[in-house]
C-alpha cells in the first residue's frame, strides 16, 4: 500500500463539528496521517487538544505563519503534503493562497473565499502552483448523489426542464431573535463570514448540488432575502429563481430560521422522461419517478449502480453510510489526485466550484440589493 499522505490541519479544534468530520473522513480509507496542526489560536488549548486526540505535539504550532515557515525547513519527504483549512470564512483565502504559493496541496472548507475577486486571485495562484486544490462540498461524496449524476449524464431523465433545490436549517433561531447574541456570533458578522450568511453557508451547497448533478450551469438568477431585523446585516433566509437555459428553470431555497428543520438539503430534478428526488437526511435512497411507471428506489452497494457510485460505497448493501463516508470520498479523490492515480470526473470539488460558488453568492446579494432584479453569472 502507498505510504500515507502527510496531512496538516488548520482550525477544527475543541468541539468543532467540522473538525471531527474532517479528521474522521481523512482516516476512513487509510490514506492520511495528521502530522502537524494549528487547531486553535490559543496555543495552550491547541496543545491540549493535540494531546487529547493523540497527535504528536512536536509539530503543533503557535500560529499558521509559523507552521508554514517551520514545515518548509523540513526535508520534502517529511513535511506536510496537504493542509485542510477549517477556519472561519475570512481566513480561508489568505491561508489557502499562502499554502499554494509555498507548494502545499489544499483541502478547503467553503465558501472558498469571502469575495469573488479573492476567488479569482486564488484561482490564479492555484494555476501557477501545480498543486491540488479541493473544496469540501461534502454532499457530492454521497454514493446516491454520484449515481444520480451518472444517470443524468447517460440521459435517464431526457431533457431537463425544472430543478428544485432547498437547504433548510433552524439552528440560528435561538440567536437571531436575541439582539445581544445576533450582534456577537461570527456567522452574522460580515467581517468574518463575508457578505452572506444563509446563501454563503448553506445556499451555496444547494447551488453546487444543482450544477454537480445536472452538468448544467446557472446562467442568471433573481434573489429575495429575509434579514428578520433591521440591525442584522446578514441574510438568514432566501429564495432564488434560477435560469440554466431558455427552457431550463428552477429555484434554490435556503433558510437558517426554518423552525424545527435540522439539515434539510434536498434536490428534485425534472426531465421530459423522468425525475429524481434525493434528501440528505435520507441519503441512501434515490427516488426515480415517471408518469408511466411505478416509482423506483435506488440504494447504495447494489450491482445495478454505476462504477462511480460503487467506488464510493464501503459496505455491502443494507449497511447505512452517512456524512463521514461522504466526506471520506472527497478525501479519497484528493489522495488519488496527489498520487497521480486515475479517478472519475467529479471525485472531489475543485477550484472552479469555489469560483462558481462565490459568483453565485455575490449575485444573490446584488440581486436583492437592486430590488430583486435578474443578475447574470459570469461564464
Amino acid at each position: 500500500m502507498p505510504k500515507k499522505i502527510r496531512l496538516g490541519i488548520l482550525g477544527g479544534g475543541g468541539d468543532s463539528l467540522i473538525g471531527v468530520l474532517h479528521r474522521v473522513a481523512s482516516h476512513i480509507n487509510d490514506n492520511y496521517q495528521i502530522v502537524g496542526a494549528v487547531f486553535n489560536p490559543d496555543f495552550e488549548q491547541n496543545m491540549a487538544f493535540a494531546k487529547e486526540i493523540d497527535v504528536p505535539t512536536n509539530r503543533i504550532y503557535k500560529d499558521f505563519d509559523t507552521m508554514v515557515e517551520e514545515e518548509l525547513k523540513l526535508p520534502e519527504d517529511e513535511r506536510i503534503q496537504v493542509c485542510s483549512v477549517l477556519t472561519p470564512n475570512f481566513l480561508h483565502f489568505p491561508m489557502a493562497k499562502k499554502l499554494l504559493d509555498n507548494g502545499f496541496h489544499v483541502i478547503c472548507e467553503k465558501p472558498m473565499t469571502t469575495t469573488l475577486e479573492e476567488a479569482k486571485i486564488l484561482q490564479e495562484a492555484h494555476q501557477k502552483s501545480g498543486s491540488i486544490f479541493a473544496l469540501t462540498h461534502t454532499y457530492t461524496g454521497y454514493p446516491m448523489v454520484r449515481q444520480m449524476k451518472e444517470m443524468i449524464k447517460q440521459g435517464a431523465l431526457g431533457k431537463i426542464h425544472k430543478v428544485d433545490a432547498r437547504y433548510y436549517q433552524g439552528w440560528i433561531n435561538p440567536i437571531i431573535h436575541d439582539k445581544e447574541k445576533r450582534s456577537s456570533v461570527w456567522r452574522l458578522d460580515p467581517k468574518k463570514a463575508g457578505i452572506s450568511s444563509c446563501m454563503g453557508d448553506i445556499g451555496v451547497h444547494a447551488f453546487n448540488m444543482v450544477e454537480y448533478t445536472t452538468g448544467l450551469e446557472v446562467k442568471s438568477l433573481l434573489c429575495d432575502f429575509n434579514y428578520l431585523y433591521e440591525d442584522n446585516q446578514m441574510d438568514v433566509d432566501g429564495t432564488v429563481l434560477i435560469r440554466m437555459g431558455e427552457h431550463v428553470k428552477g429555484v434554490i431555497r435556503g433558510s437558517q430560521v426554518a423552525t424545527g428543520e435540522e439539515n434539510g438539503l434536498a434536490i428534485a430534478i425534472y426531465g421530459e422522461k423522468a425525475s429524481f428526488r434525493w434528501e440528505q437526511e435520507k441519503p441512501n435512497f434515490l427516488y426515480m419517478m415517471s408518469d408511466t411507471e411505478p416509482t423506483k428506489v435506488y440504494k447504495p452497494g447494489h450491482a445495478y449502480n454505476s462504477e462511480f457510485s460503487l467506488d464510493g460505497t464501503k459496505l455491502p448493501a443494507g449497511h447505512p453510510e452517512g456524512i463521514f463516508d461522504s466526506m471520506a470520498n472527497i478525501y479519497l479523490g484528493v489522495a488519488r489526485a496527489i498520487r497521480g492515480e486515475e479517478q472519475q470526473e467529479g471525485s472531489y470539488p475543485t477550484m472552479k466550484d469555489g469560483v462558481r460558488g462565490m459568483n453565485f453568492i455575490e449575485a444573490t446579494v446584488e440581486s436583492h440589493k437592486n430590488g430583486n432584479t435578474w443578475v447574470e453569472l459570469e461564464e
